[in-house]
């Protein structure tokens, strides 16, 4: 079985919407005028490269295409006609999704053609008001940039928070999201301190969250706290290395004195809040670490443990940006935080204010002692 690739091209030309191979514009020419000289003056190519082509296509395809036979006219083999049977067969039956297709292309493409339209790109931790965000900037919520307006398309990809920074150094995205503890200790220094460099990076206000126990409705287990989840070996859920929840509870744990080796399911991890969520609403588990709102969506319990602060980063450099001055404007508007206020779990704080980074992250709080004479 082959297997089929699509193309498109980009042009003014208004003509109907076509997932088309070129092999079938040769194969029509050909059966139409009878040969293939015939064929390639009506295609407008040269005889030599549509015989060659037609070749190339014999031994690609293991089949043959024309019947070659001197002084007579060009026929199509059975495989041929078959060939030109079955793109006669898609063409009627997918015409209609072609077309959507094409036009859903096509108003992607309006957006780079539409100077008042900035997409930032963003690897970010996920969240559930950033997801909000993506979708209030998609409703054409309109600002203004001096005396222009704009709009704002957000194109994120969630990630862990160290993976999102990362991403975020190497030049594969213009900002980055992730979150730490609002009373932060060695382990998330030791995670952060390395990517993040003052003068280089700057910190953007967006929203302090709760973290917490998902645990099953009701709290049949009664837990309350990572002391409650060791002691009783409950079934734990964990986040992948590179995750900034995983960071959050290394540093809880340590917070409480409990080696991670005394969690019952330290080991097993999910990818997101939400399938940690499903995980315990499924019965996989008896609790993880994760926000309000993924508990609230999956129909569980949650037990507040920490407070912590989401964080965006950019470049210095990107703040001139006008998709990040954009941003910017739209997270300081108060429909955006009355609308992020409602989400369990978020408290507005500092959104869209450009921050100090050793006023945010502690550890570069430090004093700078001349070197001795």
């Amino acid at each position: 079985m082959h297997r089929l690739q699509l193309n498109y091209t980009l042009s003014n030309d208004s003509s109907p919407a076509l997932v088309r191979n070129p092999l079938i514009d040769l194969l029509q020419a050909v059966s139409s005028q009878g040969s293939i000289s015939g064929g390639a003056r009506a295609l407008g190519l040269s005889y030599r490269h549509v015989w060659g082509e037609l070749k190339r296509w014999e031994n690609e395809l293991g089949n043959e295409l024309v019947i070659w036979e001197k002084g007579q006219s060009a026929l199509l083999t059975e495989f041929g006609n078959k060939l030109m049977w079955a793109e006669r067969q898609a063409q009627a039956r997918l015409a209609p999704q072609i077309e959507a297709l094409r036009a859903e292309l096509e108003r992607s493409y309006a957006l780079a053609f539409d100077d008042s339209v900035h997409v930032v790109t963003l690897y970010a931790s996920h969240d559930d008001a950033l997801s909000a965000l993506r979708e209030h900037a998609l409703q054409g919520i309109a600002l203004k940039l001096g005396h222009e307006p704009v709009r704002l398309h957000l194109d994120i990809r969630f990630t862990g928070s160290v993976d999102a920074i990362r991403a975020l150094n190497e030049g594969r995205c213009v900002m980055a999201g992730f979150h730490t503890l609002m009373a932060t200790g060695p382990l998330t220094k030791r995670s952060y301190k390395p990517l993040l460099q003052p003068g280089q990076h700057k910190i953007i206000g967006f929203a302090r969250r709760t973290q917490g126990l998902m645990v099953a409705r009701g709290n049949p287990l009664g837990l309350h706290s990572l002391q409650d989840v060791v002691r009783r070996r409950s079934r734990f859920a964990n986040r992948t290395l590179g995750s900034g929840t995983r960071v959050v509870l290394d540093e809880l744990l340590a917070q409480s004195g409990l080696p991670a080796s005394e969690v019952n399911g330290y080991g097993r991890t999910e990818p997101s809040h939400a399938a940690v969520g499903q995980a315990v609403a499924a019965g996989q588990c008896d609790a993880g670490l994760g926000i309000a709102a993924a508990a609230h969506q999956a129909g569980l319990n949650f037990v507040p443990l920490a407070m912590e602060h989401y964080h965006l980063v950019c470049l210095k450099s990107a703040l001139v940006q006008p998709g990040i001055l954009a941003l910017l404007k739209l997270l300081q508007t108060r429909a955006w935080q009355d609308k992020m206020a409602a989400i369990p779990g978020y408290t507005v704080q500092d959104s869209g204010q450009v921050l100090s980074m050793r006023k945010v992250l502690p550890w570069w709080n430090y004093r700078r002692h001349k070197a001795p004479a």
